[in-house]
């Protein structure tokens, strides 16, 4: 068995489902066209719902975090600036396009 990803008219995810390729080829599930094999050691990552299909680069893309981050080469989303190299703990602040330090009690 293998896992598929069912994708929209706008390369987007919406169902990820186990099933064999003659399965998905029967037609049972809709267009085969619309299935793409997914799996964790291929197409970028493992597809799941909500991410895009990039067909050019045959990748699997995660939703973007935040508005202001961007693609990479490797297609993981990279915040302007690189979280802090500490042992601490941190969250993103969009507004301020920084890292906040969550304080822990």
């Amino acid at each position: 068995m293998k896992h598929f990803a069912k994708i929209d008219t706008d390369n987007i995810v919406t169902e990820v489902i186990v099933a064999n390729q003659n399965f998905i080829d029967s037609g049972a599930v809709g267009d085969s066209s619309l299935w793409v094999e997914t799996d964790h050691n291929s197409r970028g990552r493992f597809a799941g719902i909500g991410f895009t299909y990039d067909k050019t680069n045959d990748v699997f893309i995660q939703p973007q975090p935040f508005p202001s981050w961007t693609l990479d080469t490797s297609f993981d989303w990279q915040p302007p600036t690189p979280i802090p190299d500490e042992d601490k703990f941190y969250s993103w602040n969009e507004k301020k396009k920084a890292w906040d330090e969550i304080k822990q009690e």
